[in-house]
């Protein structure tokens, strides 16, 4: 039922915008219990410290594992898990509950946390750590749902913001305590840290977050189970083709070329499958409707984007402007101070002007921001780019929390979980083109502007070694580096600013001008019973 606005079958608007008229969803409600609010926060902080922590013990990990060659896997490894089970998390949330997804992802991750720290060479961490992304897809997506349930429209900016600011405060607390672990302690202690608070946030969920019963349907539910397996390969495929390209192998070599092949072949034999399921993994009406097939492709252009900020802005921190690792990591980490302010305060602009509109100027702003980057003189002052990442926190911030919270409001209960999980996916998807696509530009430009130069190494992660042990090089010759790593940066946020242009076009000729909102019964009871 539509209440304030009428939507066609397609999903296109027929009224007003949600956002500037009342929140039909905004029926009294009970106060929702701060130990549940505690649960979602501290269920995603597992999600969110495991992403940083690790990274700062890598050469502990190494050296007492060994596995250099393929270390990078253990990230590769636990984003692939976390992205091909985002759909199929999103639809069993819709099919059989939050709450056992929920549960059954926190046991998962904290399974795969002790089996981490119980590696005994780099393979196995590596397949433990894919169990761990097993549990961090249902974490991830579900938490989002899970808040979307509990508070009605107006109040949805508050809950997200603080689940921004858990990402935020990780982003910056991780690596100080993988740092503090692996040097005083042991670097199993990164994985093992995750148990009392898989714990903590097991019990909170268990003893405080209860669904209401709902009808059974009248025939036994059937689980796609074809379309899931096909949606896991094709995405594995992929993701595997973009993480090894143009490392394990050439971009058109042969793997590469199977690799990306077969998965567009799954991808056609799973959209197949998919459209002859009774009830399919990703159901066809996620990108018929206007609304969420928008924000899927405008999240998608925003992932890809993040890549310049998150992968390149600590390698030019370090090696143009000579900064240790630590203050390099502050430089980046400023954005995540602006984002959640951003994020909170956007109600008070698409409570007047519509979710389209808000995240329009966010994504604008954003697009400035990062033209303005390779105008910085060279080699600059480092509050230079501490300003730029504060002004991108605080667009993406206006840009993203608008069009989860509107797409979230487009739709009942019985489908939150998928339409969430799908914008994630998207999110996701578009983060690990961006890494490849945008390492492909910067290696690209140092080869251009090292051709020829003797002595110099042709790739960004040779050229970081390089300047490290500024003693090898001379002054010339580390110049010509710092000068060569800057502009393939600068190119990097170049090809961003046309992601971020991307998105304005998505938001422009795909989106409604006004998102149609769902009146739905309160979904949650999280109150004890």
């Amino acid at each position: 039922m539509s209440v304030g606005a009428t939507s066609n079958p397609d999903g296109t608007d027929a009224g007003r915008d949600p956002a500037t008229a009342p929140d039909p969803a905004a029926s009294p409600r009970p106060p929702v219990p701060r130990a549940v609010v505690a649960a979602l926060m501290v269920a995603m902080a597992l999600a969110a410290v495991d992403g940083t922590i690790v990274s700062t013990a890598v050469p502990q990990i190494v050296g007492d594992l060994g596995g250099f060659t393929v270390f990078s896997w253990l990230f590769s490894g636990y984003l692939l898990a976390v992205t091909v089970t985002l759909p199929v998390y999103g639809k069993l949330s819709d099919t059989f509950g939050r709450k056992p997804v929920l549960v059954a992802g926190i046991v998962l991750f904290a399974v795969g946390s002790l089996l981490c720290a119980s590696a005994w060479n780099m393979t196995a961490l590596i397949a433990f750590r894919v169990v761990q992304g097993l549990g961090g897809g249902a974490l991830q997506g579900t938490v989002q749902t899970i808040a979307a349930d509990l508070f009605p429209l107006k109040e949805r900016p508050k809950i997200q913001a603080k689940i921004s600011t858990v990402w935020a405060t990780s982003s910056v607390a991780g690596p100080a305590i993988g740092g503090l672990l692996a040097t005083y302690a042991d670097w199993r202690w990164i994985f093992l840290v995750n148990l009392p608070v898989g714990a903590l946030a097991l019990w909170l969920v268990v003893r405080h977050f209860h669904e209401p019963s709902r009808p059974r349907p009248a025939t036994a539910t059937r689980i796609d189970w074809a379309g899931a397996l096909g949606i896991f390969a094709s995405t594995a495929l992929l993701l595997t083709a973009l993480v090894q390209g143009g490392v394990a192998w050439d971009w058109f070599s042969v793997p590469s070329l199977t690799l990306f092949g077969a998965s567009v072949v799954l991808a056609a034999l799973t959209v197949a499958v998919e459209r002859r399921a009774v009830d399919p993994i990703v159901p066809g009406w996620v990108w018929r409707r206007r609304p969420i097939a928008a924000v899927n492709l405008a999240l998608g252009a925003m992932g890809l984007l993040m890549v310049a900020p998150t992968v390149f802005l600590p390698t030019y921190a370090q090696s143009v402007l000579g900064l240790g690792a630590i203050p390099a990591g502050f430089v980046l980490s400023v954005m995540t101070l602006s984002w959640p302010v951003s994020a909170a305060l956007s109600n008070r602009v698409y409570g007047r002007i519509g979710f389209r509109s808000t995240a329009m100027i966010g994504m604008g702003g954003a697009l400035l921001v990062l033209l303005a980057f390779p105008a910085l003189p060279y080699p600059g002052a480092v509050w230079q780019p501490v300003l730029i990442m504060l002004l991108l926190g605080a667009s993406l911030g206006l840009f993203q929390l608008p069009l989860i919270v509107g797409v979230q409001s487009t739709v009942g209960w019985a489908e939150r979980g998928t339409t969430t999980a799908s914008v994630l996916f998207c999110r996701q998807l578009g983060q690990s083109v961006g890494a490849a696509l945008f390492g492909a530009v910067a290696n690209a430009t140092l080869a251009t502007r090292l051709d020829g130069t003797a002595g110099l190494p042709g790739d960004l992660d040779s050229v970081s070694r390089a300047l490290e042990d500024p003693g090898a090089l001379t002054a010339r010759a580390a110049d010509t580096l710092r000068r060569a790593v800057d502009a393939a940066v600068d190119h990097v946020y170049l090809g961003a600013a046309a992601a971020a242009a991307l998105a304005l076009l998505v938001l422009l000729v795909v989106a409604p001008k006004r998102f149609p909102v769902v009146a739905d019964e309160p979904a949650q009871s999280a109150g004890g019973h």
